[in-house]
């Protein structure tokens, strides 16, 4: 159960930022016991690796905080965040060990699935809520709301690892949040309609 709520944290964290989860997963695996990547993705914890993601970290930290740039950050980062999501995911088999259960172990796919389709629907969550952000404050939001998504996305992650069953609130102020969006980009959407019709 434990395991299954850090891949799910973890993985809902790559749908906000694909290198923040991927990087924290990384650092502590070589510099504590927290981590303990299963067999095939040691290479998470090269140094190399870390630094790579962590150049391509400060690319999305910065891209993310520009408007129009963002969206089109969004656009690319649909292969890369659920692609992430997966890795995270899976990367966390090594906790169903120590919970003795062998399900996850034995079914290595169902990691990535249920970490590509988290992070993807958070993904998609994200990408539909920035350009009402950006229409609603002139642009002006766009920083405001990339640095909560970075910091959710850190804070979600160390959670996932460190206090797994608080992920459960996390995910269910994440669903509040999609539902409050979804309604917004629903009347977004109707006042284009509305004054597209009285034009």
């Amino acid at each position: 159960m434990l395991s299954t709520l850090t891949g799910l944290g973890l993985s809902t964290a790559a749908g906000l930022n694909a290198y923040i989860p991927l990087l924290v997963v990384g650092v502590l695996a070589n510099v504590t016991d927290a981590v303990k990547l299963p067999e095939g993705y040691a290479w998470l914890s090269h140094w190399g690796v870390l630094a790579v993601i962590a150049v391509l970290l400060a690319a999305e930290f910065v891209l993310d905080k520009v408007p129009a740039v963002d969206t089109v950050n969004d656009f690319i980062q649909t292969a890369v965040r659920p692609a992430a999501g997966g890795v995270v995911f899976s990367a966390t088999s090594a906790a169903a060990e120590l919970e003795n259960s062998t399900w996850m172990s034995q079914n290595p796919w169902a990691g990535w699935v249920l970490g590509i389709v988290l992070a993807l629907a958070v993904h998609l969550l994200k990408t539909a809520s920035r350009p009402v952000v950006n229409a609603s404050t002139a642009g002006v939001g766009a920083p405001v709301a990339s640095v909560a998504e970075d910091g959710g996305a850190l804070g979600l992650s160390l959670v996932a690892i460190f206090a797994p069953i608080l992920v459960i609130i996390a995910l269910i102020l994440l669903a509040l949040i999609a539902w409050w969006v979804i309604r917004k980009v629903r009347r977004l959407r109707a006042r284009r309609r509305a004054r597209q019709g009285s034009a």
